[in-house]
């Protein structure tokens, strides 16, 4: 079992920078994709951005793709998203997950395990 806990979300104002950690349990972190998405109000779940076991391999959505980025510290048990330049409409409840697989993926059907979410707002 993996459980994972979001912090860092909060008010952030547009143009500026925020950034969410995921702290994990379980000595098998370091060999599990993992992945951040994001929900708002009315939406379904997305993808924001993935990242495979060892860091070698990551992947972005392509709204976020150039602001965001993913990265994770094996030996901490944690992964980052650095949010740079956000948007209003990225406001959301960001979503750590993680899989029992060492690849990343793109689908919320794909991930075995999820933190409760943060709420990140980005006010104009």
């Amino acid at each position: 079992q993996v459980q994972l806990v979001e912090s860092g979300g909060g008010l952030v104002q547009a143009g500026g920078s925020l950034r969410l950690s995921c702290a994990a349990s379980g000595r098998t972190f370091g060999s599990r994709g993992m992945g951040w998405f994001r929900q708002a109000p009315g939406k379904a779940r997305e993808f924001v951005a993935g990242i495979k076991w060892n860091g070698g391999s990551t992947y972005y959505a392509d709204s976020v793709k150039g602001r965001f980025t993913i990265s994770r510290d094996n030996a901490k048990l944690t992964v980052y998203l650095q949010m740079n330049t956000p948007r209003p409409e990225d406001t959301a409840v960001y979503y750590c997950a993680a899989r029992r697989v060492s690849s990343l993926s793109l689908r919320v059907d794909e991930m075995d395990y999820w933190g409760k979410g943060t709420l990140v707002t980005v006010s104009s």
